[in-house]
């Protein structure tokens, strides 16, 4: 009994289960995405004063501790990867989703209604680093399920394809946290969004929780765990065989991410605080700019995986990081001229390379591991390669135009960032097509 993807031949109409697969994935990562980027958009516009203010008054380190607390919570992403990982290649992708979705909303719900350091002191900030924690935790297994769920699922020759769905939950979520923001910032004062407003966007998330759990209790397990539970003795200890025979794939993998996220997580949180706070723009028109220009990170990530089923997963990823290398730079000229059309401009032309190095990891990551180790390994490196990439990115950056007062050298570490992940990828023997059943679960992929 062999897997090869969901079948053997590929298929040219989508079934009924393939398009409830996509359909969970996306709605369940964007739900996910939206409640860990409602964080990062509340820490550049409002948590630096109502929960951090206290440790610097008058100066800028509130706003970088702020920053700071984004990245605390990816450090609980390996563990989160760690666990989630072991459990989905021992009990499946499907279970997983699920508890990951219902954490990451209950932590979200929950700072929603946290008092504040005005209210109840030091508290404040140490139980919103608690809640915070948990979203990493969570989001650390989230998306290594959903991509396999996606992945394993699809026909051979559109795994890039298939595996976009997840991947485009991330510019979903952060369009949708983006709107909302930009909603209640037009309808309200800046002294009533401060006081309540801000909250609104987290509770929001209990009614998308509740959507994304019926739509993923709805889908099927994925088709190669299924060979797998056939063969109990082939998932007997995934995760001491991942670190045994793989933890080649999982250095590349982490090494592989880290310039997409951190490049992500300025457009995610970093360039609207920079554009209110240092430019002196509008808030509600930055947070709108950021919402339309973001709309190429989803566009150019569903292309970017497209793309990966013709050319190659590999090739895909070098073009996508030579494109975010030449533009590093030239993107701040734009932003620096503090005109809100070309704001959005410089956004929508850096997602072009943001996403044609996004909408091919789930399927390079899925073929770079074999079946008995899959989850762990893609939730391990993506969660790895998260903490060097985006966790402090926003925090380096405010220190690199604090210490410099050049916005161009936030510029210069994305191109450094962008040299690690291009040569990481090119280390990668080319994965299109490889065979992703458990029959070759020993296999380990080669690397150049």
């Amino acid at each position: 009994m062999t897997t090869k993807s969901a079948s053997a031949e590929p298929s040219q109409r989508m079934s009924r289960e393939e398009r409830k697969v996509l359909a969970g994935t996306l709605v369940g990562t964007t739900i996910e995405w939206y409640d860990f980027f409602i964080y990062a958009q509340a820490a550049g516009l409002v948590l630096a004063t109502l929960y951090f203010a206290p440790v610097g008054e008058g100066t800028a380190l509130a706003q970088i501790v702020a920053w700071a607390s984004i990245g605390i919570s990816f450090l609980f992403r390996p563990l989160g990867a760690v666990v989630a990982g072991h459990l989905g290649d021992k009990l499946g992708r499907k279970q997983m989703l699920v508890f990951t979705l219902i954490m990451m909303g209950a932590a979200t719900a929950l700072i929603g209604v946290l008092p504040t350091y005005g209210q109840i002191g030091v508290a404040a900030p140490i139980l919103l680093l608690v809640l915070r924690v948990l979203q990493g935790f969570s989001a650390g297994g989230e998306w290594g399920g959903a991509a396999l769920l996606s992945v394993e699922h699809a026909p051979i020759n559109k795994r890039g394809f298939f595996g976009a769905y997840p991947q485009i939950g991330v510019p979903v979520g952060m369009i949708l946290a983006t709107f909302v923001m930009f909603v209640l910032s037009s309808v309200m004062s800046d002294e009533a969004f401060l006081e309540w407003g801000w909250r609104i966007p987290f509770l929001f998330s209990v009614v998308l929780i509740f959507v994304g759990y019926f739509i993923r209790r709805s889908v099927d397990e994925s088709p190669v765990f299924k060979e797998m539970q056939q063969r109990k003795k082939e998932s007997s200890a995934p995760l001491g065989q991942l670190f045994k025979y793989n933890s080649r794939e999982v250095i590349l993998a982490a090494l592989i991410f880290i310039a997409n996220n951190a490049a992500g997580y300025l457009v995610i949180a970093f360039f609207a605080s920079y554009a209110g706070k240092t430019l002196g723009m509008e808030r509600p028109a930055v947070l709108l700019a950021t919402t339309v220009g973001s709309f190429g990170w989803l566009i150019f990530t569903m292309y970017g995986g497209m793309l990966s089923d013709k050319i190659g997963r590999v090739r895909t990823f070098q073009i996508g990081y030579a494109w975010v290398f030449l533009w590093a730079i030239p993107m701040f000229l734009l932003i620096d001229t503090a005109n809100v059309f070309l704001f959005g401009l410089s956004i929508f032309i850096l997602t072009i390379g943001l996403g044609l190095s996004y909408g091919p990891q789930s399927a390079l990551y899925a073929e770079m591991f074999p079946a008995r180790v899959r989850y762990s390994g893609v939730s391990i490196g993506y969660a790895i390669g998260a903490i060097l990439g985006g966790a402090f990115a926003p925090m380096i950056a405010q220190l690199l135009l604090d210490e410099t007062g050049w916005s161009g050298s936030i510029g210069i570490y994305i191109m450094v960032l962008c040299v690690i992940s291009f040569a990481a990828v090119t280390m990668v023997k080319e994965t299109k097509g490889a065979d992703l059943g458990v029959e070759d679960s020993h296999r380990a992929p080669q690397a150049r």
